[in-house]
């Protein structure tokens, strides 16, 4: 089987490349050249595409490289920018995956005679009697991946491969070191590989500017003020710079008031939520089925309640910031998502 490869330069998708290639596969390393600016945090840079070159090199794959870079400034980062300025909480790695590595790369993949395209998610997929392909949580539950891969459908999930996602972390640097990969013991990428760490709101005002507002509790009376609403994210508690004498918590942005409203932990309570854009790997679960929904990529899933697009959750749950993605899973099946309104 011919397979592409798309090597980030790191250790997950340096061992996806070695698998694939001990098992007897025509193996072709890519890396996408996606930002040329400033980061320190990522998996973007010149360093990380010098990495997946010579990792290639060391298993005797050809290597080629893909710039991408218009595309991921129009699919994710002006996007990225764009949400926080409306007062939103993107996820650019979702949109990432679903516009480039899953669209584009995979597109071209196909156009280039490949079976199939591999990554190094720790995710898993798994194939039904019927025929039916499902998504499915990592092996290692620490490292689990499957939540970036929100709005991956049934064409997809045919044509991927995830081979380390049935290996733990220790297992996938264990095949490096073996294989003496130069990615063995490379740190993890854990943050927006595009906007250096902590920098996120001088980013995004560096593009589109700021325009300082109020901070207001929940009776709209002024308790302090602010420098620009993309510093926000509603559930957010640190930074505000307000005085009080309990904990408060970022309630809503309004972006269009330049007005950000805190209040208490009580306050961000919700019985239900909205999510657009939702769609699902196969044929959507009954109405009113109970499902649980992973609103960040490592967080706790909640229980919920499928009506339409409305999530109902069995017990009061913080808010969901608006503009954050949403994955529904049936056990450790990924089923659908969407993004919170």
């Amino acid at each position: 089987m011919r397979v592409m490869v798309a090597m980030s330069g790191g250790v997950d998708s340096s061992v996806a490349a070695a698998m694939l290639a001990e098992q007897g596969h025509e193996v072709t390393g890519v890396t996408l050249r996606l930002w040329g600016g400033v980061s320190d945090s990522g998996c973007c840079s010149v360093g990380d595409v010098e990495d997946a070159r010579r990792v290639a090199a060391q298993l005797d794959l050809p290597h080629y490289v893909f710039d991408y870079a218009d595309e991921f400034d129009e699919h994710v980062v002006s996007p990225y920018v764009r949400a926080y300025a409306e007062g939103r909480t993107p996820n650019p790695c979702v949109a990432c995956n679903q516009h480039l590595k899953f669209g584009r790369l995979l597109e071209r993949a196909e156009l280039l005679g490949f079976d199939a395209l591999a990554t190094g998610h720790h995710a898993r997929i798994r194939r039904n009697a019927d025929g039916t392909m499902q998504l499915v949580r990592a092996a290692d539950p620490a490292k689990d991946q499957s939540y970036v891969l929100v709005g991956l459908g049934q064409r997809e999930l045919r044509r991927l491969r995830f081979p380390v996602g049935e290996l733990t972390k220790a297992e996938v640097r264990a095949r490096a070191v073996a294989h003496g990969l130069r990615t063995a013991h490379k740190p993890e990428s854990m943050d927006v590989c595009f906007v250096a760490r902590r920098d996120r709101a001088d980013f995004v005002e560096a593009r589109v500017g700021a325009a300082p507002g109020a901070i207001v509790d929940l009776d709209g009376r002024e308790i302090g003020r602010h420098d620009g609403v993309a510093r926000f994210t509603v559930g957010q508690r640190r930074g505000l710079r307000v005085a009080a004498g309990e904990r408060r918590y970022v309630v809503d942005v309004d972006a269009a008031r330049h007005t950000v409203t805190v209040g208490p932990p009580d306050a961000l309570l919700r019985s239900s939520m909205v999510v657009d854009g939702l769609t699902f790997t196969s044929e959507p679960p009954s109405p009113g089925s109970v499902l649980h929904a992973q609103v960040r990529a490592h967080g706790a899933p909640v229980p919920v309640r499928l009506r339409d697009d409305t999530l109902e959750f069995l017990e009061p749950t913080p808010r969901v910031a608006p503009g954050q993605v949403v994955a529904l899973y049936d056990g450790d099946v990924l089923v659908g998502g969407g993004v919170a309104a």
